[in-house]
């Protein structure tokens, strides 16, 4: 019996139920199918998963995904038309019909559904959303995949990089192709490169000077000589819809000293972090530590400096399971995460550096293959 089965009857269910279409991580992970309109997928104990699609899709489904597939026509939905032309009760005959529950869900589960269901039988909520922890631990061919996806993320940093890098220094602006060199610049030449690599992102941070002590400021306007510039960048493969995530800081130029010492101290707290992280420690062990570090170094953590987590899970989802917070629970090998400190001061400025790896039962096993050096 598999974690799931565990996790169905521990919730005093029969079935797991899902109704998503593959944007939604559990879907997608479950089905390996991608539509983008809602399908059903039954998880029932001891059996296989069950989805079932429009007729239109089936030939598809059961090329595509390794789920038994059935038709909502097999399923029963002409019949049961003929009664009922509520769609969502018309969706919980077709789910009584394969298995009468009780049935457990997940949070974001539609409630209309939720509430044609309960005439059947309990509807129990995956409040705690325990099936994202499910899917925490990370298969070889997952690992391949998000790799693939860093090594696009790098690309694409190894090409905002050499912009700036390459760029000429005018009045303390950065100037490429005889215009200054904007943040939305660099964006759209990473942009490119991962779509070459059949990728794509959104929201990438290409932030300079003062923006960068706003940890998820994405950066707008020209960007400047010895100040930091801080590129996030998590792209999603197409393909296979696994993220990667990775952060560097980098200076065109000699910035402040105390740019400086921000970096080193930042570097440290990475390979410190590199060094913690095994199968059996907690994200809260490790994230404590790292704050302790900085606080030994006068770097105190409150509306200034280390604030945010030490890092999240990757895959399906850009944050996953498990968390490397304060409250951060066990690790476990397969688990792929990212380590990503950093610190922030208004009058100075921001630095993170983020690589991501694999939690394995000795040690990190870094996927991140790109300097972290700072002076270009």
């Amino acid at each position: 019996m598999d974690s799931l089965d565990d996790l169905i009857l521990g919730a005093g269910a029969a079935v797991y139920c899902l109704h998503a279409s593959s944007e939604n991580a559990a879907m997608r992970h479950m089905s390996r199918f991608v539509t983008h309109d809602p399908v059903t997928i039954l998880k029932r104990v001891q059996k296989p998963p069950l989805m079932i699609v429009p007729q239109m899709e089936a030939e598809r489904a059961a090329k595509e995904s390794p789920v038994q597939i059935l038709t909502r026509q097999q399923a029963g939905y002409l019949e049961i038309f003929k009664s009922d032309k509520n769609p969502w009760k018309i969706q919980a005959e077709m789910i009584f019909r394969q298995c009468e529950g009780p049935y457990l869900v997940p949070p974001d589960f539609p409630v209309a559904l939720a509430r044609a269901l309960e005439p059947y039988n309990t509807v129990i909520v995956d409040a705690a959303a325990k099936l994202s922890t499910h899917r925490a631990i990370k298969t070889p061919e997952e690992i391949a995949w998000i790799t693939r996806a860093q090594r696009a993320a790098e690309a694409a940093m190894d090409t905002a990089i050499s912009l700036i890098r390459d760029a000429e220094i005018r009045s303390g602006i950065l100037w490429h192709d005889d215009a200054p060199l904007t943040s939305d610049r660099a964006r759209y030449e990473m942009n490119k490169v991962l779509l070459a690599h059949d990728c794509t992102a959104q929201d990438t941070i290409v932030a300079c000077g003062p923006e960068t002590a706003m940890p998820h400021c994405t950066g707008s306007g020209e960007l400047m000589a010895h100040e930091p510039i801080v590129i996030d960048v998590f792209p999603c493969d197409n393909k296979t819809g696994y993220y990667a995530d990775m952060t560097r800081t980098v200076s065109r130029g000699q910035p402040s000293g105390k740019v400086m010492e921000l970096h080193q101290t930042v570097k440290d707290a990475v390979l410190l972090s590199e060094g913690m992280v095994c199968a059996g420690k907690t994200g809260a062990e490790c994230f404590q530590a790292v704050r302790d570090f900085f606080a030994e170094l006068g770097y105190q953590s409150d509306t200034e400096g280390f604030i945010h987590s030490l890092g999240h899970g990757v895959g399906l989802e850009i944050h996953e399971q498990p968390s490397l917070s304060g409250m951060g629970g066990e690790l476990t090998a397969g688990n792929v995460i990212t380590l990503e400190p950093g610190l922030y001061y208004r009058d100075i400025g921001g630095v993170r550096i983020e690589n991501l790896g694999v939690v394995e039962n000795h040690g990190f096993s870094r996927i991140t293959n790109y300097s972290m050096e700072m002076v270009l």
